[in-house]
């Protein structure tokens, strides 16, 4: 079987076709990865040891401007740059995550006959995604509620693939990967690989309440971006950022063991992080980025906070007092961040890959 995956933007559409690219190949397809030439999938894609093809690529205003006559122009072309992709690799099936890219792609392939899917990460689906399930022969969702967004057969609720490796180490492992100790409680830390301003700005104002915590240990991302001005601001305040206790780094590489040693996340709410979250099975106190676009992050920390998985603190809401006032009650109580985990597991499917793969291929076929 030979498969094209297109996704692009944001790692949330990027990583997810890397681990269905995994998952195929693992049962022989040939894959060849479709992206815009100048998106991040051009760097991460290529990296990761994929075949790649890039193609024009520009987002779609929402309003009637210069830049939608621009943007039309490119789309046409991606079109026909994907037309002359699909004669010289001649795919089974043609597999889109989201992200304008994931449109002229798709489209391309639906009008041309050769089997289509898309799989949609978050329960507020995109707008590229949302016009595509009007065409995709098949439709896979990770969030139960957005099958309400689509209105034909073949839907599936299969849930978000995530790194192996996630959910499966012992919590002894994972800390001592960091150093720290198992029997005192963590606290993890993260907005991604460039941080979140704002939950940075307010660590940085609760860091000396968690300085006087005798037994709280940290694992705090930073973000690549900002980690020598985090870094110097710490040591401006008179506090020691390389406490034995504190492990501040711009980027977390072992993700799967910072999950395994804690016992509360503070994160976005992108469907990537929660699929982890919820293969890890760990409680989490949720900030949505507020310029997501069509605030689907608020969607996704709503499926949470309704299951009672996680806490959800608005990003205009976010301060140090209010932040300390939650991970205080949380900590306090055990048995409260432990149930939450388990009912974390329960959101996303087990099993999302092979579930993916297994339908892709009945999809390629039929």
């Amino acid at each position: 079987m030979r498969v094209i995956l297109t996704g692009g933007g944001t790692g949330g559409h990027i990583y997810p076709a890397l681990a269905l690219a995994a998952g195929l190949a693992a049962g022989g397809a040939e894959i060849l990865y479709v992206g815009t030439r100048e998106g991040m999938e051009a760097r991460i894609v290529p990296a990761a040891g994929w075949d790649f093809r890039g193609i024009a690529g520009r987002s779609l205003p929402r309003a009637l401007n210069p830049a939608l006559l621009r943007a039309a122009g490119s789309a046409a072309k991606a079109w026909w740059e994907a037309e002359r992709i699909f004669r010289d690799f001649a795919p089974d099936l043609v597999v889109g995550t989201g992200g304008y890219v994931s449109g002229p792609v798709v489209l391309s392939a639906a009008f041309f006959g050769i089997p289509t899917a898309i799989h949609e990460q978050n329960a507020l689906p995109g707008l590229t995604n949302r016009i595509l399930g009007r065409v995709a022969r098949t439709v896979l969702l990770s969030f139960a509620g957005s099958a309400a967004y689509y209105r034909r057969g073949n839907v599936h609720v299969t849930g978000l693939p995530v790194r192996p490796a996630i959910g499966l180490m012992a919590r002894p492992e994972g800390a001592a990967a960091f150093g720290l100790d198992p029997a005192r409680p963590v606290l993890l830390v993260t907005g991604g690989s460039r941080g979140a301003l704002s939950l940075n700005k307010t660590l940085l104002g609760l860091l000396p309440r968690l300085a006087a915590q005798p037994r709280l240990q940290l694992i705090w991302a930073t973000g690549r971006e900002t980690h020598g001005e985090i870094m110097a601001e710490i040591a401006a305040a008179g506090l020691e950022p390389n406490r034995p206790d504190w492990r501040l780094t711009p980027y977390l590489d072992e993700m799967p063991a910072a999950l395994a040693a804690a016992d509360i996340c503070l994160t976005r709410a992108g469907a990537v992080t929660l699929a982890e979250l919820a293969a890890a099975g760990r409680p989490a106190g949720l900030v949505p980025y507020p310029r997501a676009a069509g605030n689907h992050q608020d969607f996704n920390a709503r499926a949470f906070a309704e299951r009672e998985a996680a806490l959800v603190v608005p990003d205009s809401e976010l301060t140090p007092d209010i932040l300390w006032e939650k991970l205080e009650n949380l900590l306090a109580d055990p048995a409260r961040l432990a149930a939450m985990g388990e009912r974390a597991r329960k959101i996303f499917p087990a099993g999302a890959l092979e579930r993916m793969v297994k339908i892709l291929a009945e999809t390629a076929w039929h």
